[in-house]
């Protein structure tokens, strides 16, 4: 997802975006682990789409105060 598409989103919707990329992540940490994963450029991925959320959600409520 891009973060112009990232920006569009609620706090809410944010905050579940945040908890199934941060289950994605053990997931596929998992399958590196285990050697089925592939890709592994699939962590680094996931893990920049938690940067991006976190920085949102910082920034949406900093803007409150």
């Amino acid at each position: 997802m891009k973060f112009k598409e990232l920006k569009n989103k609620t706090p809410q919707e944010l905050e579940i975006l945040l908890k199934e990329s941060r289950n994605k992540i053990l997931d596929l940490e998992i399958q590196a682990t285990t050697g089925q994963l592939k890709h592994v450029r699939e962590i680094r991925k996931n893990k920049t789409m938690v940067a991006q959320i976190l920085t949102l959600i910082n920034n949406q409520s900093n803007k409150k105060k």
